[in-house]
């Protein structure tokens, strides 16, 4: 499906946005490493999805506003881009910092979402341990704990050493003010249950960077939270397991049309 890359102004900050598709809204917050372009995935989504995927503040082409401190003000300007855009049943989609971010925005308020999918999210201990620290990483350590395929390695070091110095320091400062040290906010474990629509947990088998028992953790936390771990895919599992990755989401939704009464009906 055609989409555009543009730019919006939610309450003063403007960010650059990619959209295509027809059908319910899916919104997608990309990870850490920034904004991952209209990939297979999401063009392969767009079928079925009006697919918004925007850039966060902070990051590469879009403002790095003052209010801009921790996750949870990410997920309050998304609630602000929902409104803004008149978005209703959303199916809320993140990965990574945007997996976490996402969860802190329905932790606050789901009133606009349909469903909510976490992909290796960080923002929670698993038995009381954060995430190996990645700012004490090389980005050959970082690179090879990402992906499981040894060629989606090699080029991750190329793309790295060919990209825009400036964006990735622009990245990477982001990053560090949202993200020190390890990825994790002590409290939002504690609100987890607050999240009353179907919820799904994608996680990578190989994920160096944020293990499968993260993607349990959140499980328990969660009501009714379904965790399905991706085999032979890593950090990225969109990416390099893009079939399995739409199967388990395409089954997830068609699942959740016979949830408990309790949580298809609100």
């Amino acid at each position: 499906m055609p989409y555009t890359d543009h730019t919006i102004e939610v309450r003063g900050t403007r960010i650059r946005l990619m959209r295509g598709g027809k059908g319910p809204p899916l919104v997608f917050l990309h990870g850490a490493s920034g904004h991952v372009g209209w990939l297979p995935f999401l063009e392969r989504l767009s079928q079925d999805f009006d697919v918004i995927a925007p850039e966060h503040p902070g990051f590469g082409a879009s403002d790095d506003p003052a209010w801009l401190d921790r996750t949870g003000d990410l997920a309050f300007f998304y609630l602000d881009m929902m409104q803004a855009l008149k978005l209703d049943g959303v199916h809320l989609m993140g990965t990574s910092l945007g997996g976490w971010a996402a969860a802190e925005l329905a932790i606050r308020n789901t009133a606009r979402l349909a469903s909510l999918t976490l992909v290796c999210a960080v923002g929670i201990a698993a038995d009381g341990v954060a995430i190996d620290d990645v700012f004490r990483m090389s980005p050959e350590e970082n690179a090879r704990r990402f992906y499981y395929d040894p060629a989606r390695i090699s080029r991750r070091l190329d793309g790295l050493a060919k990209a825009d110095a400036r964006t990735l320091a622009r990245n990477r400062s982001i990053v560090v003010r949202l993200g020190y040290p390890r990825f994790l906010n002590p409290d939002l474990a504690k609100w987890l249950h607050r999240i009353d629509v179907p919820t799904l947990l994608l996680w990578g088998e190989n994920d160096g960077l944020v293990p499968p028992r993260f993607g349990a953790a959140y499980e328990k936390l969660i009501p009714f939270a379904k965790l399905v771990v991706i085999t032979a895919a890593g950090h990225a599992p969109f990416e390099e397991q893009p079939d399995a990755f739409l199967r388990a989401f395409g089954d997830f939704l068609l699942e959740a049309k016979i949830a408990p009464p309790d949580l298809a009906g609100t």
